[in-house]
Parts: structure tokens; sequence; C-alpha cells
């Protein structure tokens, strides 16, 4: 039940777009979800819509939508299906943090932007591994990479690679040997391109809790070769956080905490649909007409409505106060952990409302409450989202 934005005719165009596309999907959830397989039906959509090409800059093909936009498409792109919009987010967030950022040569960044807008490809972050847990904690990977003529081979495992079958770039993170220019070694970022030798896909994830059908799969890379013009990142280790605007938290962490609130929502409308069509022969209306329903439904669009204003100012003051970006941190994390905790808290309670018939397939509540977990997990996650906005508060 968002409010009347007053958006712009573009960002009305794009939340149409999203809706259409969320229509699309909502009718495949359930199958892809039983079967914790691939999305491909919703991966053309997504392609052949000219979606992927939203965040890509003007300059390469793409409409360069900003942060804000890119909320209000995610958000509405997941009520049809959670698993495949947090996954092309992967693909979403990093395209807008790059874009704003430029760190990579501009003949990389520019061939990886015009695949997807001619291809459809899709570019995540290989990054997690299961002794190093989130890369947010800092560590070194145990993923290795070694000099060789030409450029570097590298050999690891990593984990949680969502969209990994259809994804046509790796954005892989290892560790350097020492040198001159990094005496204590570095970790590095290698643009790998699927289906270079040495790469195997395993699919792990089918049978997950939650978002079974992101297809978030294990890599391994065995002695995998990648040209040396293709370490696009360095960052020596023991090197303290650069100064300036969170701009990777920023985009990871708005564009993610849209996709769990509009998950939230999607339950939030599914169980008002069903309070109006239920009608026990005891009561002999629909159960819609309770207060107490009407209480507790009440409170799950609160609870969502709060988290959304936040959300939504977040974003919006990103883009239209680049200088103060530096300082949203706490407000950042703020959203993150208002749109989380909101969505779990709306696909509990609608549970709650729907008793038994929520437990089955026969209404997609379940699969909400699911994915709906998965949040938690991304970072920051709670405990340091609070951890950040109360050193804020503090002063240290």
């Amino acid at each position: 039940m968002p409010m009347n934005l007053e958006l712009t005719d573009r960002q009305r165009r794009i939340v149409a777009l999203a809706d259409d596309l969320a229509l699309r999907f909502a009718r495949r959830a359930d199958q892809y979800d039983r079967e914790g397989g691939f999305p491909f039906a919703n991966l053309a959509d997504l392609r052949e819509s000219g979606y992927l090409r939203l965040v890509v800059p003007r300059i390469y093909g793409g409409e360069g939508a900003s942060l804000f936009e890119m909320v209000l498409a995610q958000e509405r792109l997941a009520q049809g299906c959670g698993s495949t919009a947090m996954a092309v987010d992967m693909t979403i967030h990093l395209i807008g943090r790059l874009a704003e950022t430029a760190p990579w040569p501009e003949p990389l960044f520019g061939m990886v932007c015009r695949s997807v807008v001619d291809e459809g490809a899709l570019i995540n972050s290989a990054a997690t591994e299961a002794d190093l847990g989130s890369p947010s904690r800092g560590g070194l990977p145990a993923t290795r990479a070694r000099p060789v003529a030409g450029g570097w081979r590298v050999t690891g495992r990593k984990l949680f690679v969502s969209m990994a079958p259809a994804l046509r770039w790796f954005l892989v993170s290892a560790t350097l040997p020492p040198d001159d220019e990094t005496p204590q070694g570095a970790v590095g970022s290698f643009l790998i391109e699927a289906g270079s030798p040495g790469m195997r896909l395993e699919d792990s994830w089918g049978d997950a809790l939650s978002l079974r059908a992101s297809a978030s799969y294990d890599l391994t890379l065995d002695d995998v070769f990648v040209p040396v013009e293709r370490l696009v990142e360095r960052v020596p280790v023991g090197e303290p956080p650069r100064p300036g605007a969170p701009t990777q938290m920023a985009w990871f962490a708005l564009t993610l905490a849209a996709v769990y609130l509009g998950i939230g929502q999607a339950a939030c409308d599914a169980v008002c649909a069903y309070a109006r069509e239920r009608s026990p022969t005891a009561l002999g209306r629909p159960i819609a007409t309770l207060p107490n329903i009407q209480r507790r439904v009440g409170a799950i669009q609160a609870v969502l409505s709060a988290a959304r204003n936040t959300l939504y100012q977040t974003a919006r003051a990103w883009e239209e106060f680049p200088a103060e970006r530096a300082a949203m941190t706490p407000h950042i994390a703020t959203a993150k952990y208002l749109c989380t905790n909101a969505a779990c808290d709306a696909t509990d309670q609608a549970l709650r409302i729907a008793g038994g018939f929520g437990l089955t397939r026969s209404l997609p509540l379940e699969r909400y409450f699911r994915d709906a977990r998965a949040g938690l997990t991304h970072p920051p996650n709670d405990d340091a989202a609070l951890e950040l906005i109360g050193k804020h508060l503090l002063g240290v």
C-alpha cells in the first residue's frame, strides 16, 4: 500500500515495467520454488524487456538509472519473485556502484556494460568462502592467485554465487602474493568470463530454506588463467578503508532492502486477499470483517510503510545530496535493518492470520516467510547495522 509518490514520468515508466514483470514472475514463482531450478523464463523476460539495461550508464546504451529508481524497481519486481529479484540485484548493485566510483579501466567496464545492453549479460561477485564467512567482516580469501606469464592463475572455491548458470562474468576475489608495492600481499578482484577452462559450478542451493530459485551455486576455480589486464582492483593487505562515500554499501544494502521489502508487501497483499475470500461456515462472512484481523493486517502494513519511508528517503538523499554521502552510513544501515526486519515480521504475521492454510502451498505465504529470512544474512546484518548506528549516535 505505498502512498502515491511524486514520481517523474521516467520513474513511473520504470515502476510500470517492474510491475509488469512481477505479474509474469508471480505465475511461475511456485513452480520454480518447488523445483529449486533456475528461472530461465524470468531471465528471458528481464532481457527482452530492457530491465537489465536500466542501471547501465547512458554512454554504453543503458538508461543510467539512479539508486532511487532501482530501489523503486526492485521492490516491485520482488513482489513477483523474490528469488529472481535478489539474484538480478547482484548485477544491478555492482554496475551501479562501478558507474559511480569508476575504479576499473574504462575499456573493461565498457565491455561489461555493452554486454549487458547488447546480450543481456549478467555479472556477479564471487567473494564468499566457507572459512572466510562474510567478506564484509574482513579477512583474506583462501582463493589464491599466482603470477604467470601474461597474467594470473587463480585457484579456490566460492559459495553463494547467485544466478551462476546464467552469468557471463564472475568478479572473483583472491589473495595475491607480496611484491615490492604490497610487501604484505593484497586482495585482488579478477574479471573472469564464464566457461574459462578450470571453472566448475555445483548446484548446492536448490533445497535451501530461502530463495530456492536464485541458483546461488558454488564456484570452483582450478588454476584458471586470467589475463593480466583483468585484474581490475587491488587492495593492499592492512590498508585502512578509504575515506569518502560508502557507495558499495549504499547500492548493495538499499537495493537488497527494497527486494525484501517487496517480499513483505507481497505477503501483506496475499493475506489480505485471503482474508477477503475466507468465509468459515461458523462465521458466515469473510474473516476480513473481524476487528482482530483488521488490526493485525493494519500492524503489518504500518511496519512496512515505516520501513519504506526510511528506505525511500535514504535513496533519494543519496541521489539529491551527493556532497552528504560520506555521512550516510548510519542512514543506510537503518534502512536495511528496518526493511529486512519488516519483511520478516510481515511474513510471520501473515502466516498467523492465515492459520493452517498458510503452511500449505495453496497460498504463497510459506514461501514469502522462508524467502524473507535471507535478508537477515546480507551485510550489514542486524548486529553490525545497530553497532554502526550506535557508534554514530555516541560519537565513537
